[in-house]
C-alpha cells in the first residue's frame, strides 16, 4: 500500500511526516523502526504523525528512531505548524498543537505565502528530581557534581516535558559522544533515560551544544535540549532571564527565552521533499 510522506527538518533535526488527519497509520512505531535507517529506508531521526485533535487545531504523535514513542520534539512541530498552514490544512498564524507533553502554540511567520519562522511556547520547565524524572535528592539539580558514565560531571537537569541532562565543559566538537552519549542515556538514575545536552558557554547569552537525544542517538538538533540548555544557562548565571539566548548547534542556530511563565523557541522548519512509500 502506498503512502505519501513528507520529508522535513528543523536545522537538521529531521523526520518523516505522515498526515493523519483523515487515515491512520496502523504501525507507527514499526514504520518508525523501518523507514528511519538512512541505507534502508527513507532515513530520518524518527516519524511524526500531523493528526486530529478534539482539544487543538491538530495532534503531534513522534517516534523515535529506534521506534519509542516522544513526548515531544520543538524541531519536529514547527514543521507541523509549516505543514498544515503551507498545504492549505489552515489559514491560521496561531495554532494550537496537541502533544504528550500538553497543547503547544505556536506563532508562525508568514514569508511569500510559505511558512519561514515558528515561535514555540513550550511551556515553563519543570525542575524538581520527581518531575524530570532524576534519581537525586533536593529540590533541583544545579551543577551537581555526580558520578556518571565514568567520570564525575557537574549535571543541570531539567525537563522540558522530557528529561534532559546539561552538563557546561569544553568545546563539544572534540567531544566522543558515540561513546559518553549512550551511558549518559542509560545511566541509573535516570529511570526514564534522558536526553544530554554537551554545553560550551561562548560568551552571555550565547551557547554551543551538541546533543545526544535518547532513542535516536546524536542529532543535528534538539528543540527541547536547546531549552533546556539555555534553562540550565541561566540558573548557572551564563544567561540572564528573559533575554534572548543564541544556541548554536550542529544544524544551525535557535533562538531561546525564559521569560517569567514560560520559554518561547523560535527557528525555522524546511521541508526536503515529499514521496509516496510502500507500507
Amino acid at each position: 500500500m502506498l503512502r505519501k510522506f513528507y520529508k522535513m527538518h528543523g536545522i537538521g533535526n529531521d523526520y518523516i511526516y505522515f498526515d493523519c488527519l483523515e487515515k491512520p497509520l496502523s504501525d507507527p512505531s514499526g514504520t518508525a523502526l523501518k523507514y528511519s535507517d538512512r541505507h534502508f529506508g527513507i532515513g530520518g531521526d524518527g516519524v511524526v504523525l500531523i493528526c486530529p485533535s478534539e482539544t487543538a487545531d491538530a495532534k503531534m504523535r513522534m517516534f523515535n528512531a529506534d521506534g519509542s514513542e516522544g513526548r515531544m520534539c520543538g524541531n519536529a512541530i514547527r514543521c507541523v505548524g509549516k505543514y498544515l498552514y503551507d498545504f492549505g490544512k489552515t489559514k491560521k498564524t496561531e495554532l494550537k498543537i496537541e502533544t504528550l507533553s500538553g497543547i503547544k502554540t505556536l506563532f508562525l511567520t508568514v514569508s511569500d505565502g510559505k511558512v519561514s519562522l515558528v515561535r514555540v511556547d513550550m511551556g515553563a520547565p519543570a525542575l524538581s528530581p520527581e518531575q524530570i524524572p532524576v534519581t537525586l535528592p533536593g529540590p533541583e539539580v544545579v551543577q551537581r557534581e555526580t558520578v556518571i558514565a565514568g567520570g564525575r560531571y557537574p549535571i543541570t537537569c531539567v525537563s522540558m516535558g522530557n528529561p534532559h541532562c546539561v552538563v557546561f565543559g569544553g568545546d563539544p566538537a572534540a567531544l566522543d559522544l558515540e561513546c559518553v552519549g549512550p551511558k549518559f542515556e542509560n545511566a541509573s538514575l535516570f529511570p526514564d533515560r534522558t536526553n544530554t545536552e554537551f554545553v560550551q558557554v561562548i560568551g552571555k547569552n550565547e551557547l554551543k551544544m551538541r546533543v545526544w537525544e535518547r532513542g535516536s542517538g546524536e542529532t543535528f538538533a534538539c528543540g527541547t535540549g536547546a531549552c533546556a540548555a539555555a534553562v540550565a544557562a541561566v540558573l548557572s548565571g551564563y544567561a540572564d532571564r528573559d533575554r534572548d539566548v543564541t544556541v548554536h548547534l550542529r544544524g544551525g542556530d535557535l533562538i531561546v527565552r525564559w521569560t517569567q511563565d514560560t520559554v518561547y523557541m523560535t527557528g525555522t522548519a524546511t521541508l526536503v521533499f515529499a514521496g509516496e512509500v510502500d507500507l
